[in-house]
């Protein structure tokens, strides 16, 4: 990621994050120039009719490029004041596909020990569930918080307002099964913005200032998976999702 001065007409309206992926710059610039010449901003911009139609189905490495532009197009729609709505749907949307396709397989088998070789000895768990990205809940209660015997205390959890709007009910109901709700972990209800639930899970991470624990990162977002194996104290072992 980089920052990115946003100037129309020689006027500075502000800055984006432009993230590191071959389409990005292209989308910063089209959207920029339409912008300047008045067009009619939409989702068009971003992605021709055959890609959106492609991205009902899931896509290898669960859309990462994709999502990383859309989260571009509508910071840009932050700072010039454009509406955004479109974008915001189709995010929700490739995150549903990408749950549905990853809702069974085993998450035990693709849970990477990241930060080291060997595991090193430990005395406590703790999980930050990024769960608008991956909200398996019985898969993770039965592979990974109830054979690691994760606390409620140690589990962290965020998510965004328009996933929160969409999945809530669901993610009740899953919850009631195990005789829990959202509000029986660490969870934070986010505002608008780019990774906004990412940011707090790095920030709750951060703030724990772990030692000699094992930390299950549940993301696919490989911003995220880096920052976390950055911020790791080398005697906690770090696990992360693969692809």
């Amino acid at each position: 990621m980089s920052k990115q001065k946003v100037s129309i007409e020689y006027k500075f309206r502000g800055t984006v994050e432009l993230p590191d992926n071959k389409y990005a710059k292209d989308v910063f610039f089209r959207v920029k120039q339409a912008y300047a010449n008045h067009q009619n901003m939409t989702i068009g911009l971003v992605f021709s009719p055959s890609k959106l139609k492609q991205l009902q189905n899931y896509q290898k490495g669960g859309s990462e490029d994709e999502l990383q532009n859309l989260d571009l197009y509508m910071e840009l729609g932050e700072v010039l004041g454009f509406k955004t709505e479109d974008a915001r749907k189709i995010k929700q949307s490739i995150h549903m596909t990408n749950d549905s396709a990853h809702s069974n397989f085993n998450i035990t088998k693709r849970l990477k020990l990241i930060n080291k070789k060997k595991q090193s000895k430990t005395t406590k768990n703790y999980l930050f569930w990024d769960i608008e990205n991956f909200s398996g809940i019985s898969s993770i209660f039965n592979q990974i918080i109830e054979p690691f015997d994760i606390e409620d205390a140690h589990i962290y959890m965020a998510a965004n307002p328009d996933s929160l709007y969409l999945k809530r009910s669901e993610w009740e109901a899953n919850l009631y099964d195990y005789g829990k709700t959202l509000n029986s972990f660490n969870f934070v209800k986010c505002g608008h913005g780019k990774d906004v639930a990412d940011n707090l899970l790095l920030d709750n991470f951060t703030q724990l200032k772990l030692k000699n624990a094992n930390v299950f990162m549940l993301t696919f977002d490989r911003d995220l998976k880096e920052r976390f194996t950055a911020l790791t104290h080398e005697s906690n072992n770090l696990f992360i999702m693969a692809k």
